[in-house]
């Protein structure tokens, strides 16, 4: 199983005993970038918060450890959040 494949469909950020997603709560599928294919825990945010961008913590993106990637909402689907880029 490549690496790829091991991420896809784990939530960020999730415990690794229990990375996948769990009943009852709302999720955003990452699209592009270092997490493509993981899932954005989203039920605890507002409405305006789904709206906007995110920059999530990563040490497989551009800039390693400390580094982020940033994600924005789909117009049009706010379940997908697309790459827009790194940042240190």
């Amino acid at each position: 199983m490549d690496e790829v494949e091991f991420m896809r469909g784990r939530v960020y950020g999730a415990d690794h005993d229990s990375p996948g997603p769990r009943a009852g709560r709302a999720y955003a599928h990452l699209v592009g970038g270092p997490l493509d294919g993981l899932l954005l825990d989203v039920t605890d945010l507002t409405g305006e918060e789904r709206g906007r961008p995110v920059a999530l913590a990563t040490e497989i993106g551009r800039y390693g450890a400390g580094g982020r990637s940033a994600y924005a909402p789909r117009p049009g689907d706010p379940r997908r959040f697309d790459w827009h880029g790194d940042v240190p």
